[in-house]
């Protein structure tokens, strides 16, 4: 069957337009649509629908490509503004505008991210444009195509050139693919100079080096709270929605004046500004579509190359496991690589492997199990953990895996040893809780709330829009007490 994909440029697509989609899908007899790693949309057909389902998107302005990637989606970290992140000058107008000046169709990864959040990934672009602390203006880190080296470009872009430097870029690579284009041993110094000799951009020089925040993966299924509305995320255990509850959902956007939904690179969908008033009908909507929310974090930490049942399936296999034993997860994010070269973004991936011809079950199935080297899966700088192995004991090496991650966790927090005598003990602190006024549920920063996008150690002070997570109440119903003087069981 034929696989149309469908770009949405930032992970943006209006309500309209998905309705659109989705309504031609029904006619060329479609049930689902599924999302994609670089959040676009992908539909599979028959062979004898496919053309009318072609004509349909193009005559509504809607441009597809059919069992190709020629044109990969742009990516971008839009999704987490408001609900997950707050930035000082990154916002939705600033994404649509640099959107908007895209007049050609990219053939490279183009990645738009922003430096503080941890939801959406940095380096899975061959472009990776990331915010800086001025105003207006990118780092831009280059991954060459089809490997994993990275290059600082050295002078950070203007937005309004983000565009023209994309451009450029993509024809100095692509028309010298012999110096650039799986290459090893690719020359970013050179590309700078073949670009910056073609045309003259407002570059801006760098003066403080990129610094990324520890990777934590925020909850981002169910219904949540942010400032006065509400945001819904949705996640599919088998990468389906149904073009029923789609249908429903996007005529539910219309009537209550939601403009747009997003996708994720974690293949699900965020509904944003749902009015508190207006959720009984979303959740009726969930309800008729049976539709599940809540799932396990340990579920949701996953990434699978698109349109990949053999993967999906050992991630089924591999996340019942996690259950059954209860492994923790917390931190980490895992990949499953059944192709070579496939940009996915994991802390821990388990990468297929070519089993030997005398084997046959499971032990035919061998994989490479590695993790980056400080499990930041932002880094491309890969260890090998384990070789062959088999699939019957992959849970048994991921659970050593994790268990490697947290002891060097703790090693790294211990304290240094003390080279003189300590100084007398100051007094035991004690630290400031807040405790709800109605159903007495406590935050205690030093475990934050991840739900609501809290690490652990964020002050209750600079909770932005903080709700109780038990009976809604606002933070300004929340008292500021001591360990000795809670109301209740905490």
């Amino acid at each position: 069957m034929p696989t149309i994909r469908i770009n949405l440029p930032g992970g943006l697509v209006p309500a309209g337009d998905l309705l659109t989609i989705v309504e031609a899908a029904e006619a060329a007899e479609a049930e689902h649509l599924h999302l994609g790693t670089r959040q676009q949309l992908l539909v599979r057909v028959g062979d004898d629908r496919q053309p009318a389902l072609s004509e349909a998107l193009a005559t509504a302005g809607i441009a597809h490509e059919v069992d190709t990637e020629l044109h990969p989606n742009i990516s971008s970290s839009y999704v987490v503004e408001e609900v997950f992140h707050h930035t000082a000058w990154l916002r939705e107008g600033v994404y649509q505008d640099v959107l908007d000046s895209f007049d050609f169709q990219p053939r490279l990864k183009i990645n738009l991210i922003d430096k503080g959040q941890t939801f959406v990934p940095f380096f899975t672009g061959n472009l990776n444009f990331i915010t800086s602390d001025t105003p207006n203006y990118w780092y831009l880190y280059v991954r060459f195509p089809k490997h994993n080296q990275l290059y600082c470009w050295p002078s950070l872009v203007y937005s309004e050139d983000i565009a023209a430097v994309s451009g450029t870029v993509e024809r100095v690579i692509l028309g010298n693919r012999e110096r650039f284009y799986d290459q090893p041993g690719a020359d970013g110094t050179l590309l700078y100079g073949l670009v910056s000799a073609q045309h003259s951009f407002g570059f801006q020089p760098i003066t403080a080096p990129l610094t990324l925040p520890p990777f934590t993966l925020p909850y981002y299924e169910g219904f949540n709270r942010y400032g006065s509305k509400i945001w819904l995320g949705i996640y599919r255990r088998d990468e389906q929605f149904s073009l029923a509850f789609l249908k429903e959902a996007c005529q539910l956007c219309l009537r209550m004046r939601i403009g747009q939904l997003c996708t994720t690179p974690w293949k699900s969908l965020i509904i944003k500004g749902i009015d508190p008033a207006d959720r009984p009908l979303w959740d009726a909507v969930l309800r008729r579509h049976r539709l599940n929310v809540r799932h396990a974090a340990n579920e949701l930490n996953w990434q699978v190359e698109d349109e990949c049942p053999t993967g999906l399936a050992l991630k089924h296999e591999l996340v019942r496991h996690f259950n059954e034993e209860d492994i923790r997860t917390y931190q980490l994010c895992f990949a499953i690589k059944t192709k070579p070269k496939t940009g996915l973004f994991g802390s821990i991936v388990v990468r297929s492997q070519q089993g030997h011809l005398s084997q046959v079950g499971l032990h035919a199935e061998q994989y490479e199990l590695l993790h980056t080297r400080d499990f930041n899966p932002n880094s491309k700088d890969f260890v090998s953990f384990r070789q062959r192995v088999s699939r019957d004991n992959l849970p048994w090496y991921l659970s050593q895996l994790c268990d490697q991650f947290y002891e060097q966790q703790e090693a790294a927090t211990l304290p240094a040893p003390l080279l003189e005598p300590a100084a007398p003990a100051a007094p035991a602190y004690q630290p400031t809780l807040h405790q709800c006024r109605h159903c007495l549920t406590v935050y205690d920063a030093a475990y934050g709330d991840p739900a609501q996008g809290a690490a652990p150690g964020t002050p209750f002070e600079e909770l932005l829009a903080y709700y109780c997570p038990t009976c809604d109440a606002p933070a300004t119903d929340f008292a500021s007490v001591g360990e000795h003087q809670l109301t209740g069981a905490r």
